[in-house]
């Protein structure tokens, strides 16, 4: 608190502190810090989006699986979310490598993905960006109908 000397105040025509006028400023460090957090937390941040060519015609939206070489992934609920051909990988990396060699292997081969209902959506996006980073477009999503 500042305070001042007895002798000035009287010179000023105040004649004790208990005259001086108080401002209470705790309402407005309130509101102002509560406009400061709203700011914050509402700034524009990057959202990351990853384009799928969703069918547009009812006929071509459901086919059925051909009888043609694939490679199957499945995205599964818990943790190791991602397999190939039965076989669970604990790490994305580890799953990556196994993948290219693989479709290295059979280029001509479709890649046929099976998730689970309950399974996270992270996982299943980064097996989308994987394929779009390895222009891996003969993919199919296998749902249950």
């Amino acid at each position: 608190m500042i305070s001042t000397d007895k002798s000035s105040l009287s010179h000023n025509g105040i004649s004790s502190p208990e005259q001086l006028p108080s401002v209470d400023l705790t309402a407005l460090i309130d509101i102002i810090f509560i406009v400061l957090v709203f700011l914050l937390l509402t700034a524009n941040s990057q959202l990351l989006s990853l384009p799928v060519a969703v069918p547009q015609s009812p006929s071509s939206a459901i086919t059925a699986v051909k009888n043609q070489p694939s490679i199957a992934i499945n995205i599964m609920a818990t943790a190791p979310y991602w397999a190939i051909d039965g076989e669970q990988f604990m790490d994305l990396a580890r799953f990556t490598t196994v993948l290219i060699q693989r479709f290295q292997a059979m280029p001509e081969a479709t890649v046929v993905i099976a998730a689970d209902k309950a399974a996270p959506v992270e996982p299943l996006m980064q097996l989308l960006a994987l394929l779009q980073t390895q222009s891996i477009s003969q993919t199919q999503i296998l749902m249950e109908h």
